[in-house]
């Protein structure tokens, strides 16, 4: 495959990729300079609440259905078939980010409000959600931020550069819990002033999610990594001790 190509390739799903991740960020809070938000959706389907409860339940079980079966072993014997190596994280970004981007088009508002808080309340949850945010990228970059994207394995092949060997590593954040990435977006996902039925039941189905996720994320680490099981027993899952 032409290097040019290859490069475009690796560019596009970057850009791609971070680009709805950062436009859910804004999307799921009441900011008047976004064009849409999840309580003012881009398309309306339905006025109807339990026609929108259902639709939105529909969105994020389809985007779960898409990660549990693209991170399985099988699927991914599968896909190395037709796609090279190199490219099979590449690919899964684009595809996830493609479910995303349906829930972020699609997503039906439940406009009942379950909480809504007003001057100092209004800081608060404000705060939370920067902080949230805010480390949710920094601990991409404690890991491998490209790598998450697909971008350093491209590079890899451009390069000829072998493959690194997995290694067990602990800093930052990850001194504290071990599954900063997940925690401070659970943050993020839950810090607003203005919470609606559909942000409620938005925050619950990803909740679910990361939790189920997580399951299963933990027993791979175990198996694969050896140092993991102590660092399971040392440091908390989510949310950093407090004594």
């Amino acid at each position: 495959m032409n290097r040019v190509i290859i490069i475009i390739i690796g560019v596009v799903t970057y850009t791609f990729g971070l680009g709805v991740l950062l436009y859910m960020v804004g999307w799921l809070y009441p900011w008047d300079f976004m064009p849409t938000t999840i309580d003012n959706p881009l398309i309306e389907i339905t006025k109807d609440r339990f026609g929108a409860f259902l639709i939105d339940s529909l969105l994020v079980l389809l985007f779960g259905l898409q990660h549990s079966v693209m991170v399985r072993e099988s699927f991914k014997r599968v896909i190395s078939k037709c796609i090279k190596e190199p490219f099979t994280r590449a690919f899964y970004t684009i595809i996830s980010s493609l479910f995303l981007g349906l829930i972020i088009i699609f997503w039906q508002p439940i406009n009942i409000v379950v909480w809504q808080f007003e001057g100092f309340g209004v800081y608060i949850t404000l705060g939370l959600y920067i902080l949230g945010w805010s480390i949710a990228v920094i601990s991409t970059f404690l890991i491998d931020h490209f790598e998450l994207f697909g971008v350093h394995q491209i590079y890899r092949y451009i390069t000829n550069t072998p493959e690194p060997k997995s290694e067990f590593t602990e800093r930052g954040f990850y001194r504290y819990v071990r599954h900063p990435i997940q925690s401070s977006t659970l943050v993020g996902m839950w810090a607003t002033p203005y919470m609606s039925m559909g942000h409620l039941l938005f925050s619950l189905l990803f909740t679910l999610y990361v939790a189920i996720g997580l399951y299963f994320e933990e027993r791979d680490l175990t198996k694969s990594l050896t140092e993991y099981l102590e660092y399971k027993k040392r440091v908390p899952m989510l949310f950093p001790k407090l004594w």
